[in-house]
């Protein structure tokens, strides 16, 4: 509940909006087009995954968990928010005890947390697979299942905090979404920093740790002495694969994780004591979510376009071009032999 009381439950806080500026910013078509093409997006990956050479490798195992998490997540957030913008009816109305927001609020933190941790485990597999390759144990699909789960687990810990005590899911603007608050709270502030410097770690350790196995790669490659040792094609290709994943984490989710420090540890809080943000804030917010929910679009389009059989359409390797010539041309005495 807020100080002032004003508003009917605790996920309620007032909001400076008209229904036909909500009509404006909520529509249905964008937030119906852009379930649907995620979506389809997803379920095309994962349908390339099921037909993959090596479906039991860690590394498919953990890219096809980043694929399935982001379907669920379009499809439990989207069907909330598009069925809101569709019927744009009012939230205090229809959910007065919160239970769907405090729903949503864990969704949205669960489903954007996980890509970023999965990202930092693919780094650190792919790490330990390139630079330590005697420690990788037999049965690595196995264990790789098994670090899907603890993301899962870790995330969705994280998500219940506010239902514990330690920050607050309300409303936001324009009245279509839940997550988290950016209050003066001690709570809000503890749970807003929690999530943004986890998800900034998780982004940090994914670069570092591709820098690193992308030099080794290099090194071996060049490395006249280890040609026997050359990496292999798959491996170029998974990481050039995880590169690719880290670069839209990166541009999609760090604005958001920036914007939420920013903001909590700003000398001028942005929010009134009734609970009101600033407009600005508003608005802000809900264009870096916007640009972070591209992530979960773009994820299975950097596995589906930078495979090996995509990559030789686009760029044909030039030796390709001339194995079927013979290395060295018949003499020419044998086309004059004869009688």
């Amino acid at each position: 509940m807020w100080p002032n009381g004003s508003s009917p439950g605790p996920c309620f806080r007032p909001m400076n909006i008209t229904l036909q500026e909500r009509r404006l910013i909520a529509s249905p078509w964008f937030a119906a087009s852009f379930c649907v093409l995620g979506l389809g997006s997803n379920l095309l990956a994962l349908s390339v995954l099921a037909r993959a050479p090596s479906p039991r490798s860690s590394f498919l195992t953990l890219l096809c968990g980043l694929v399935l998490t982001d379907f669920l997540g379009l499809l439990v957030t989207g069907a909330i928010v598009v069925s809101q913008h569709a019927a744009l009816f009012a939230w205090q109305a229809a959910d007065p005890s919160c239970r769907l927001c405090h729903f949503m609020g864990v969704a949205m933190v669960f489903f954007g947390l996980c890509p970023l941790l999965l990202g930092a485990a693919m780094a650190s597999e792919r790490y330990v697979g390139i630079t330590r390759p005697f420690w990788r144990p037999s049965a690595t699909w196995r264990r790789a299942w098994a670090t899907v789960g603890l993301v899962w687990l870790a995330a969705l810990a994280l998500g219940l905090l506010p239902l514990l005590g330690l920050g607050r899911y309300t409303v936001q603007y324009p009245g279509s979404w839940c997550f988290l608050t950016l209050g003066t709270l001690h709570s809000d502030v503890a749970f807003g920093l929690l999530f943004s410097l986890l998800g900034s770690v998780s982004v940090g350790l994914s670069f570092l740790l591709n820098t690193v196995s992308v030099v080794t790669l290099c090194r071996v490659y060049h490395d006249r002495e280890a040609a026997r040792q050359r990496p292999r094609d798959c491996e170029v290709e998974m990481m050039v694969q995880l590169v690719g994943i880290m670069v839209v984490a990166t541009v999609c989710w760090m604005p958001l994780l920036v914007f939420i420090a920013q903001t909590l540890l700003g000398a001028t809080p942005v929010m009134s004591p009734s609970g009101q943000l600033l407009r600005a804030t508003e608005h802000q917010l809900l264009i870096y979510l916007r640009v972070a929910t591209w992530n979960q679009i773009l994820d299975p389009w950097v596995y589906i376009l930078f495979r090996r059989s995509v990559l030789r359409r686009l760029h044909p390797r030039p030796s390709s071009r001339f194995r079927a010539l013979p290395l060295h041309p018949p003499p020419v005495q044998a086309a004059f032999s004869g009688p």
